[in-house]
């Protein structure tokens, strides 16, 4: 057993005694350390006086002061909080502290910010802790044609090609519903940071982590970009619908339902086909092969979507699993979170004050840390200081010099390149 970020006990998570400074703000850094955090590693948020500017993106917000929002706790549980006003040389003398006792920094500054400090990784921190691990997130990257330009989400959706993939044929480009771009860099600099850990621990020393919002977008494109490559052309959107497997899509059933159905293998479409009471399709020549169902995709759901209007989305999802065919109903957030499979897999988790989603990374042996509420903003300061070796004396002084803010200065906040959305 070992002592958690807030003092508390937990068994066996496995990234137990890794010590991880949060330097990260919005979306791809703060998830990237909440996952750390999820695996039992002790994780410190470094906040400016004004907060992280995700604190103010709702309604909704968990308090009635509303200096939480949902937006927030979804991606800084677990954490120790301590507020650092990093526009002053003593805050910045602090920062170093805490970084020379950590194992793992995770940052998203505008380019140049750390450098500016005296505390960028390549010139300084690397010869100074050679042992320490630096994640660092951007969103395109510190050189280069675009190097240092400021990463949004929806931005990178739209440069790396996914926009152009996403929405109905012969419709507007669409972004898709969720952050995936900062999503996908999260997970990157997760599974980075997890390398460069286990690096160390044969060769001893720490290395740069350096992921791109760009490089995440362009690594989701599969199958679109592996085609290209390929054949050279260049890939179309398709709504719900796949560009290379058919049937593949959404179909309308009966009522408002509406039903997504993968057929990936000739097997399966003739499963389909009895399932909806049309068994002849299967050996039809225009239908018998996926290449055959692709050339002729107009006449084929001419054919299958009467039959998926006259059934019950629900009903229909059962019998087609029962003959292996995957589908199921387009569920919105509220369904999902409340189905039962989602609740068995613990992927809704809370504390008693907290709920939020679950850690989906399972491990048979090493357990995840119990989930825990973010912290306000500076609770623990004094705490975290104290175990630097500051004295009571040192952190008053901190405090009469501005080092460590004011929760209410809105205008010390500090600029950020991976932004979120």
């Amino acid at each position: 057993m070992v002592a958690a970020a807030d003092g508390r006990r937990q068994m066996s998570a496995v990234l137990r005694g890794l010590r991880v400074l949060d330097l990260s703000r919005v979306l791809a850094g703060p998830l990237c350390a909440q996952m750390l955090a999820d695996h039992g590693a002790d994780v410190i948020k470094v906040e400016a006086p004004s907060g992280d500017e995700t604190r103010r993106w709702g309604p909704p917000f968990v308090d009635e002061a509303e200096t939480t929002s949902a937006y927030y706790q979804g991606l800084n549980r677990g954490k120790a909080n301590i507020v650092l006003d990093l526009r002053t040389d003593a805050a910045r003398k602090v920062l170093r502290d805490l970084i020379g006792r950590a194992d793992v920094v995770v940052e998203n500054f505008k380019a140049g910010t750390m450098r500016r400090w005296g505390l960028d990784y390549e010139a300084h921190l690397a010869a100074e802790f050679p042992r320490l691990v630096y994640c660092r997130i951007t969103g395109y990257g510190v050189d280069g044609p675009l190097g240092g330009l400021p990463g949004y989400d929806a931005v990178l959706q739209a440069y790396g090609g996914l926009m152009s993939v996403n929405g109905e044929r012969g419709g507007e480009p669409l972004r898709v519903g969720v952050p995936i771009v900062d999503i996908t860099a999260a997970h990157q600099a997760f599974a980075g940071v997890l390398l460069a850990v286990l690096e160390r621990s044969a060769g001893g020393r720490g290395q740069l982590v350096d992921v791109t919002l760009l490089d995440a977008a362009v690594s989701l494109m599969h199958p679109h970009a592996a085609a290209y490559l390929q054949s050279g052309a260049v890939p179309e959107r398709t709504g719900a619908a796949h560009p290379a497997v058919a049937p593949y899509q959404v179909f309308r059933t009966a009522g408002d339902g509406r039903l997504f159905v993968a057929a990936a293998s000739d097997a399966q479409f003739a499963a389909l086909t009895e399932v909806l009471g049309l068994p002849g399709l299967a050996g039809d020549a225009r239908f018998r092969r996926n290449r055959d169902r692709l050339g002729n995709l107009g006449r084929l759901l001419a054919e299958l979507e009467p039959a998926f209007r006259t059934r019950d989305a629900d009903e229909l999802a059962t019998e087609l699993a029962a003959r292996g065919v995957a589908a199921s109903p387009v569920n919105d957030v509220g369904q999902v979170l409340s189905a039962a499979q989602v609740r068995h897999r613990g992927m809704v988790v809370g504390d008693g004050r907290y709920r939020g989603v679950g850690v989906p990374v399972k491990l048979s042996r090493s357990g995840a840390a119990p989930p825990r509420a973010p912290a306000a903003l500076g609770a623990d300061t004094e705490r975290v200081l104290t175990e630097c070796g500051y004295t009571a004396a040192d952190i008053a002084g901190l405090r009469r010099s501005g080092a460590l803010g004011a929760a209410t200065d809105a205008a010390a906040g500090y600029g950020t390149d991976a932004s979120g959305g």
